[in-house]
């Protein structure tokens, strides 16, 4: 009941791992809307060279929309960075800093095109609904290392959610305490309903209220000893009673010191925005979860997922950049660029990079063709990964994209979203064939019945 029991630090493999693992824990970076890789970390030559001429793909192309024009460069100059010289382009130019600590898959593909699809494949494994997040299977194969906070916890766009919302970070059949907890950092109540807001509730109703619902739990559970839905909502709660004390210190940034904030680009932060998306908004808002997902990794959190962009709107909020590429994706990646470089640099100082995993994906590229004159369309044929610290081996790329990205180079051996996941899970001490719930008749995993692990990456 509410007090009574400390919720299980240990997951269901008991704290025995299928092989020593060397990450510990999961910072992940989704960028709602799809990222252009060729805007941002895949270089191609041959789009500036070819720039307005007709594209010519040598196959049928089936499109999502109309961006099938002439080719076109990006409007962003790339440069090369770090001692493994990779390219950059100058909207993300700050992770110019931290490039040698990050591997790049260039040769990723997914199944579909559409948002909500291709949304579900990446964050679960699965491209329709009612499949775990990846961050409640880490949690349900790990535990947690602080029974006074979530074991998964995921940060929003402080605009809202990006396509299908909670269902990307559910439990789905896994237990409930699974499910990602969602804070967003910026607003007055972070953590919804968390503390009562009601004048006449005090301390002493409070604790009334928790004993009538430890009461009335008693009896059920006593009625129904066989069901284990009742304990994981119990669970749940316990959890919320414990983070009225826990997340209030672990939420608060006011005592970081200026340099640090500085580092993540909170040093000039403004009351008011304009409208139109900007730098300096995305700067501090991508910033302040990076910040937000070091202090809660620092107390034990396993899975911290945070998201640049939410679902479409007018005018973009997001990576969907259909109409004008230089317009939306420069305030965006430069806030997410600023936010990430910080905290990469900030884990390393801490000596928590080594054993933190940070992982960036979207739900598929864009078009090497232009939609319109200045945009461009969905690419699910190619796009880009990266990963960074606990057991990557940094300054490397598994996997290419042909000339001019718009699918793999070696078309015969891509890579998917199953390979990342059965590569991240291994960093974390778990065999992903292994990890098996049976729900329906079948023993379900989060690589389905796919994946291994990309030896390249791995130091």
């Amino acid at each position: 009941m509410l007090g009574r029991e400390p919720l299980l630090a240990d997951g269901v493999l008991g704290g025995t791992l299928h092989h020593p693992p060397k990450a510990k824990r999961v910072i992940q970076l989704f960028m709602g809307g799809a990222a252009s890789h060729l805007d941002t970390f895949d270089f191609k030559s041959a789009l500036i060279k070819h720039h307005g001429e007709k594209s010519d793909f040598g196959e049928h192309v089936e499109a999502f929309q109309n961006g099938l024009g002439p080719w076109m460069r990006s409007p962003f100059e790339f440069k090369r960075y770090g001692q493994s010289g990779k390219f950059l382009s100058d909207i993300v130019a700050p992770l110019g800093a931290v490039v040698d600590e990050m591997a790049f898959v260039h040769n990723l593909v997914g199944k579909t095109g559409v948002h909500s699809q291709a949304t579900y494949l990446q964050a679960t494994g699965f491209q329709r609904p009612g499949f775990p997040g990846m961050g409640a299977w880490v949690s349900y194969a790990l535990g947690s290392e602080n029974e006074n906070l979530p074991t998964f916890v995921v940060l929003p766009d402080h605009r809202g959610y990006a396509s299908n919302g909670p269902k990307n970070w559910a439990s789905a059949f896994l237990p409930t305490h699974t499910q990602g907890t969602t804070i967003f950092p910026q607003r007055e109540n972070p953590i919804p309903d968390l503390h009562p807001k009601a004048g006449f509730v005090t301390q002493e109703s409070h604790r009334a209220g928790i004993d009538l619902i430890n009461r009335l739990n008693a009896g059920y559970a006593k009625s129904r000893a066989g069901d284990d839905r009742l304990e994981a909502r119990i669970q749940t709660y316990e959890l919320a009673a414990r983070l009225q004390l826990s997340a209030t210190e672990a939420l608060d940034i006011a005592k970081e010191p200026a340099h640090v904030l500085k580092l993540y680009g909170l040093d000039r932060t403004q009351k008011k925005y304009p409208d139109k998306i900007n730098v300096p908004e995305e700067t501090e808002y991508f910033g302040r979860k990076c910040l937000m997902a070091r202090r809660l990794i620092e107390r034990g959190v396993r899975f911290v997922q945070i998201w640049s962009g939410n679902d479409n709107s007018f005018p973009r909020r997001n990576w969907d950049s259909h109409e004008d590429i230089e317009r939306d994706h420069a305030p965006l990646a430069l806030g997410m660029a600023r936010g990430t470089a910080g905290l990469i640099q900030d884990l390393k100082q801490r000596g928590l990079l080594e054993d933190t995993l940070i992982h960036w994906t979207t739900e598929f590229g864009r078009m090497p063709s232009t939609q319109g004159s200045k945009g461009r369309d969905h690419n699910p044929y190619v796009f880009t990964n990266w990963l960074c610290g606990g057991g990557i081996r940094g300054g490397t790329t598994a996997g290419e994209s042909d000339e001019w990205g718009y699918k793999p180079l070696d078309r015969a051996n891509p890579s998917q979203v199953y390979d990342i996941h059965a590569t991240m899970l291994h960093l974390l001490g778990i065999d992903h064939k292994r990890l098996t719930v049976p729900h329906n008749g079948i023993d379900r995993r989060l690589t389905d019945v796919h994946g291994h692990v990309i030896e390249k990456l791995i130091a």
